[in-house]
C-alpha cells in the first residue's frame, strides 16, 4: 500500500501541474487529406518528392508562386459559384512550429494564394460562410485559448477566444 501511495501521489501531482490545453470543440475533427483536387479551374495537386519536405504544390503542371513546399495535404475544399477554395496544410520540418496553412482560391482568371498562417497545430476546425473562411485551432501562445483565423480572400485576421 505504501508503495502504491508513493507512486500514485506524485502521479496525481504531476497531472495536476500540467498545462490545460484548449479542447474546444471537445474532440477536434480529423482533417481530411488528399493529394489531388480536380476543379473546373485546373487540377490542384501535390507533386510528391523522395525527400519528404520537398513536395510541391502545383496547379496543373505549374508550381504555385510563391512556392509552397514541405509535407503537403489538401485538407478542405469549398465550392463557390465562381471559385473553388482549398486549404493546404504545410509541414516544413521546423521543430518549433511544424504546421502552417494557406488558402488557395482557384478561379477562371487564375488563382490567389493566402499568406501563411496558423498556430503550429494539426488540430483544426474549418468552416465557410459566404465569402468568409474560418479556421479554429488551439493557440500556441495561450494553451487554454483558441486562435480563430478568418480569411476574406484578401487578408487573414487572427483573434483569440476562450472556447
Amino acid at each position: 500500500m505504501n508503495v502504491l501511495l508513493r507512486i500514485f501521489i506524485p502521479l496525481v501531482m504531476l497531472l495536476a501541474c500540467m498545462p490545460v490545453r484548449a479542447n474546444s470543440p471537445q474532440t477536434w475533427p480529423v482533417s481530411p487529406s488528399r493529394l489531388s483536387l480536380t476543379t473546373p479551374y485546373g487540377r490542384l495537386h501535390i507533386d510528391t518528392n523522395e525527400y519528404i519536405y520537398e513536395s510541391r504544390l502545383l496547379i496543373d503542371d505549374a508550381e504555385v508562386q510563391p512556392h509552397v513546399r514541405g509535407i503537403l495535404n489538401i485538407t478542405y475544399a469549398f465550392k463557390r459559384p465562381d471559385a473553388l477554395i482549398a486549404l493546404v496544410s504545410i509541414n516544413d520540418g521546423n521543430g518549433d512550429c511544424p504546421i502552417s496553412y494557406r488558402w488557395v482560391i482557384l478561379k477562371k482568371s487564375g488563382y490567389t494564394l493566402s499568406p501563411s498562417f496558423g498556430s503550429c497545430s494539426e488540430r483544426i476546425a474549418v468552416t465557410a460562410k459566404g465569402h468568409k473562411l474560418t479556421m479554429r485551432t488551439p493557440s500556441a501562445m495561450k494553451p487554454d485559448k483558441i486562435d480563430v483565423y478568418t480569411y476574406d480572400g484578401k487578408e487573414i485576421r487572427r483573434t483569440t477566444t476562450s472556447n
